[in-house]
């Protein structure tokens, strides 16, 4: 029976294009350069590029790195550089997300007191912040929040791992945290006050003083509470305060000049 010819040199066009098409898509996908590259390599690449400021290609190395090495020391260390990249990159939910994995997968790890004073950078950064600092915005003056979780995981660290290399950093942190919660209470009372809400900003001064022990704010709220008992005329109360400021605070310039803007406040730390 003879054969239809054009019908023959169809099929072959449609075979011929099949073809091409396959081969277009096979020119264009994309291929993993770190197919076969070890560990090691990895790692070396993935630090290269983070220290360079490519956080992004780091952290995707690093997640390679997580996957071809489960099971290791160095599938740990991957995590946990992971999450420092991100905390370099400015982007703080992901390296929490990243140090809640690490911690729940690995809560033996050695590696668990840099986990924690990690933890503690993170939200430390996040709640200060280059822009607060430019726009003269005190760590007081900002929520609290991130504040009270970092304090919560150096504090961790510093009774988990006493004798972390990290513990003495942390402690110092800690002790700024600690302040700036109690500036932060005094900031909210003296915004009351000025406002004339004197009861609330009686509340806001009582809350420093029974919360917090020796931080610097404490003053002014001993201050902030005399001059609200004064403002609302109870001259007893007024006059307790003022006694008990004398007494801790005998060259207090709040006695001397009342409220004064502050051009180096004691948060200036780092």
């Amino acid at each position: 029976m003879p054969v239809n010819v054009s019908l023959r040199l169809s099929a072959v066009t449609l075979a011929a294009a099949a073809v091409l098409a396959l081969q277009g898509c096979a020119s264009t996908a994309p291929v993993d350069e770190t197919a076969n590259w070890s560990p090691n390599k990895l790692y070396r690449e993935a630090t290269d590029e983070r220290q360079a400021g490519n956080y992004e290609k780091a952290a995707n190395l690093l997640e390679k790195l997580e996957g071809r090495a489960a099971g290791t020391p160095l599938a740990q260390q991957a995590q946990l550089d992971k999450a420092y990249t991100h905390y370099k990159a400015a982007e703080p939910a992901q390296a929490l997300a990243t140090l809640d994995r690490f911690q729940r997968l690995h809560p033996t790890s050695p590696a668990m007191d840099y986990a924690l004073y990690l933890r503690g950078l993170v939200n430390f950064n996040d709640n200060l912040g280059l822009f607060g600092a430019l726009a003269r915005q005190d760590l007081s003056e900002r929520d609290q929040k991130a504040a009270k979780e970092s304090f919560e995981a150096f504090r961790e660290l510093a009774e988990r791992f006493p004798d972390s290399k990290y513990a003495p950093d942390a402690r110092q942190r800690m002790t700024y945290i600690v302040n700036s919660l109690a500036q932060y209470e005094v900031h909210v009372a003296r915004y009351y006050y000025s406002r004339g809400a004197h009861v609330a900003a009686i509340n806001r001064a009582q809350l420093a003083l029974t919360e917090f022990s020796d931080a610097p704010a404490l003053e002014e709220a001993l201050f902030i509470l005399m001059q609200s008992y004064d403002a609302l005329g109870m001259t007893q109360l007024r006059d307790d305060t003022r006694r008990i400021m004398q007494t801790n605070y005998p060259n207090s310039d709040f006695l001397r000049q009342g409220f004064r803007t502050r051009e180096n406040p004691w948060w200036k730390v780092w």
